[in-house]
Order: C-alpha cells, then structure tokens, then sequence
C-alpha cells in the first residue's frame, strides 16, 4: 500500500479529501425531521417520522426504537434500476443497508428517554455515485437530531435521547492508494474497499472492509481506519454546522451554540 501520492484523483481531491459535504436541513414539509444531503455526486434525501407506538417486542417495556428503511430511486443510477417494490421483495443488498443505518443510530439513541415511540428514517438515493449507504447513515442523523428537536418542543421527552454524534466514511485501496469517500469509479476499482461509523467520541460502531484479490495486513488496516476517523470527525463538523440554529441541548463531546452565544 502506497502511502501517499502527489496526483490528484480523478474528480481533483487529494488522497485524504472528503468530497464536498452540504446538509440542507428541514427539506421536507411533514416530516418531523428531515435532510438532503449530498457529498459529491451522490444525493440522499432522509425523513424521520415519530409514530407513538412500538413493535410488538418492546409493547409494555417503557422504551422506544429507532428503525431505517432505504431505496435506489430508479433513476439514481446511470442505468435505471427497477424498483423493489415492482419485483416483489426487498433485495439483500437494501436488507443489508437498512440493518446498518439502523443499528448505528440506535448506538447513539438512549430508548428509555425516548419512551413507547417509534422513529422511522426513510434513506431515498436521488443520485448514486458511490458511498450511499454512509452518506444515508450522515443525513439519518442529523434527520434524527431534528425529529427529536420537535418532539422535545412538544414536550414528549423524559430526557433528550441523544448520547453521541454519528458519522460515516468509506475508505479504500486505489492503484496501491489509500484514499477517504470513494465516489463510484474509485470503489468499482478498489482492492480494498471499506465503510466505517463511528461515534463523536471515536469509538467504532461498524468497519465493513473487504479485499477484493490480495489479503491487506494489520498496518494497511490502521491506516486505513485513521484516514476514516479524520474525514469523519470532519463529517461531524459539518453535522454540527447544519444543527447550529436549532436549539438542541447539549450531548457528546461537542455541545450545540444557543442563539445566545450566536449573537456574542
């Protein structure tokens, strides 16, 4: 593995350069909480909707849920890609997503403050070019973050839920090159491909890596998960940036401005 390399890639960034992050928040009308975000080429929109119930499971428990679903637009993609739903079943790949953008935001949700309720995250790609499924994870929370705004101004809270931040990246091997945010033509090339969440306070939630040929060793890996952890403490700036006007108390490492401090 390379350390390093002076040539720019192929959409200009550097080697460790996340492409161009933006999180236009509150893009829907209804949704309790809502986001488009983009990073590079690849757009996702995320909606939470708070339903007052919970599965059957947890029915009687005192403790909520937090759940993801998550679809290719069939236009998101240079070809179209049918929808699921005309096919009948939810393929392995959406199952597989949905799971992970599920469970990295229960790692951050504390379900006893949230009570009896449930927060769905519907992840709709609008435009695909690689790394949907972390851009997903980026905007589901900042959608989650919003929701839980909403519920707390209503006062429907024991307590605000959030523990942490909660951010995404993925990282690979190109041509012998570690490199931060695959966009498509990248990751269909990589030799090592791989997706990392992590926590605001730098613990891992999830490392999804793959060698798509050669084994890679120990060092390869840390590499690889330190250039992940820089472009998402990265990711959590812009996160925080986005949240900034909205009255969110504080959580994590990195407490939210109120509109006192903005006008200092």
């Amino acid at each position: 593995m390379t350390a390093g390399s002076s040539a720019a890639r192929s959409d200009g960034r550097r080697d460790d350069e996340l492409r161009p992050l933006e999180l236009r928040t509150q893009y829907l009308r209804f949704a309790e909480g809502s986001v488009l975000v983009e990073a590079g080429h690849t757009k996702v929109i995320c909606a939470a909707t708070v339903e007052d119930k919970v599965p059957a499971f947890l029915k009687g428990r005192g403790t909520g849920w937090v759940t993801a679903e998550y679809s290719l637009l069939p236009r998101s993609t240079s070809e179209r890609t049918p929808r699921e739903a005309a096919q009948g079943r939810v393929g392995g790949r959406t199952h597989e997503i949905q799971r992970i953008i599920g469970r990295s935001l229960r790692c951050v949700v504390d379900m006893r403050a949230l009570g009896e309720r449930t927060i769905w995250v519907d992840c709709d790609v609008i435009q695909a070019d690689g790394g949907t499924r972390t851009t997903a994870i980026n905007g589901a929370f900042v959608a989650v973050c919003l929701a839980l705004a909403h519920m707390r101004t209503a006062g429907k809270l024991r307590g605000w839920p959030l523990l942490d931040w909660l951010a995404a990246t993925s990282v690979g091997v190109v041509e012998g090159r570690p490199m931060l945010d695959l966009c498509y033509e990248e990751d269909s090339k990589a030799d090592v491909d791989m997706n990392v969440v992590m926590t605001g306070d730098g613990r891992f939630v999830e490392v999804q890596g793959t060698a798509e040929q050669k084994p890679f060793a120990k060092p390869d890996l840390d590499r690889l998960l330190a250039l992940a952890k820089a472009g998402i403490e990265q990711i959590n700036d812009r996160q925080h940036a986005a949240l900034a006007g909205f009255e969110l108390p504080p959580f994590g490492k990195k407490a939210l401005p109120t509109k006192a401090d903005a006008g200092r």
